[in-house]
């Protein structure tokens, strides 16, 4: 696989026009593939170096706070958390310094790549050390020169890197080249309420309860009996999209073309048939009446979710007192205890977090220490699932977990890591590609006015064709299912 030049890094966002780019780049395609060459040279070097003069303040740049609060909390070598949490100091003095620009309209990455253009000319103490990515933009990142090697440039070895799932390895690395780690594993399962499902199927243990969604046919079934006693089988439009788009036969673009795959067009004839019947609210991922459904005034019979999620976002939606009011996670505070998990109709994941190295770094040493306590250390990511209900990346801890008497109150006592376990060696990341943060968007926005009634199926595709287009240029031909 070729890597992504400087002259058309920003265009895998779509933040830019190709002048644009090149003026950032300061020159023509040509000069700009001697640069890339040159800074491929150079990454090596410059990691090197770096490792002999340490600096004294790391810049982490992230989109929240979850790895933030994942550093503070587990990272040994942490001394001391500034009260407004802008900075971390620690024990040998270094800084670390945190930028957290938001994801909303492409904003993370839109402000991370002016950065990276201006790692080179930025002082010392301002070059960016470590930046996050995600699943759906992983590619744009790990396939250019912006990224270090964890093995060659920073020093991870194999045996350091063993207990992680391969698939979160495969996602980071481009002609053997592995760019990126992480902590966390992220499969996706089905979380359902007990008392609906009670109500509705006579049952809530969750070996059960999958029986009744293990397809998608069985699943559609539940969505009328579901209907039938009141509720709403998904909250909305956006809910099961991750479960079919996963389940693709390849990715989304080849070449200059792009390609809508056959089961993200059953995904729309699902939503629109539950939208028509009442069986959604019609909500959107993280708008308010997404989280409401979430939470004790709740009429929804499940959401799919993977790992993150469960502890991150559903679990605090779940609360009729936030613990920032002084609730407590415990059963009595709204449905706390009311949710369990199952397969689901199938196997997807959703999400994942990854730590990289930006070239021009004067901190490999703790770039390091960090990626290795943070993502290889069997004893550190156990003991943040068990603190946190989060899945890690070392698969030994995990099935540890798995085996043992383990259990989550906020689930009624089940033992959900059993089930992301096995989930977890299910995930393919084969049809991953830089362009899929964008097209999912774009995709599921285009839709949602033919959802509801306000344009038919034709034009939606005709404006998902425009809207990739002014976002994409570089993209040109869009086929579709026959």
């Amino acid at each position: 696989m070729r890597k992504i030049s400087r002259r058309n890094f920003l265009l895998a966002s779509g933040a830019v026009a190709v002048t644009a780019a090149l003026s950032a780049c300061g020159g023509s395609s040509s000069s700009t593939a001697g640069s890339t060459a040159s800074s491929t040279a150079a990454s090596s070097a410059a990691a090197s170096e770096s490792a002999a003069a340490e600096g004294k303040v790391l810049n982490i740049w992230c989109w929240n706070d979850e790895f933030q609060g994942r550093f503070n909390d587990y990272y040994p070598e942490v001394s001391e958390v500034a009260a407004d949490k802008s900075t971390t100091t620690l024990k040998d003095g270094t800084v670390v310094k945190w930028t957290i620009n938001a994801n909303e309209n492409n904003n993370y990455q839109n402000k991370l790549d002016e950065a990276l253009l201006n790692q080179d000319s930025a002082a010392d103490d301002d070059k960016i050390d470590i930046f996050l990515i995600e699943a759906d933009y992983a590619l744009k990142y790990v396939d250019s020169d912006y990224v270090l090697d964890v093995k060659k440039d920073i020093g991870l070895t194999d045996s350091d890197l063993a207990g992680q799932y391969q698939y979160t390895k495969d996602i980071v690395t481009v002609d053997g080249s592995q760019r990126g780690t992480t902590w966390q594993a992220t499969p996706g399962l089905f979380a359902y309420r007990r008392s609906i499902a009670k109500d509705v199927l006579g049952t809530d243990d969750p070996t059960e309860v999958q029986t009744y969604l293990s397809d998608w046919d069985k699943f559609n079934d539940v969505a009328a009996q579901a209907a039938a006693k009141g509720y709403k089988m998904l909250s909305g439009f956006d809910d099961a999209y991750r479960t079919f788009s996963n389940n693709v036969a390849a990715p989304w673009v080849s070449g200059t073309t792009v390609t809508v795959d056959e089961n993200i067009m059953k995904w729309v004839d699902q939503t629109k048939e539950y939208t028509d019947k009442g069986y959604n609210n019609q909500s959107s991922l993280w708008d308010s009446q997404w989280a409401s459904d979430q939470g004790p005034t709740g009429k929804v019979f499940g959401f799919f979710y993977s790992t993150w999620g469960i502890n991150f976002t559903l679990l605090g939606n779940s609360l009729a007192t936030p613990t920032a009011e002084g609730g407590k996670e415990e059963v009595g505070n709204g449905i706390y205890g009311d949710y369990a998990v199952c397969e689901g109709p199938q196997p997807y994941y959703w999400g994942g977090t990854w730590i990289c190295g930006a070239a021009g770094s004067d901190n490999i040493e703790t770039i390091k220490d960090v990626m290795q306590k943070l993502t290889c250390d069997e004893a550190i990511m156990k003991q943040i699932t068990l603190d946190t209900q989060d899945y890690t990346n070392n698969e030994k801890a995990m099935n540890e977990i798995a085996n043992s008497d383990y259990k989550s109150d906020f689930l009624g006592g089940q033992n959900h890591i059993a089930l992301f376990a096995e989930a977890a060696t299910k995930i393919d990341m084969s049809n991953a590609g830089p362009y899929d943060q964008g097209l999912n968007e774009s995709f599921q926005n285009a839709f949602k006015d033919y959802f509801t009634g306000n344009v038919d199926e034709d034009t939606a595709k005709a404006n998902f064709e425009t809207a990739i287009k002014e976002k994409y240029p570089e993209l040109t031909d869009v086929v579709w299912p026959a």
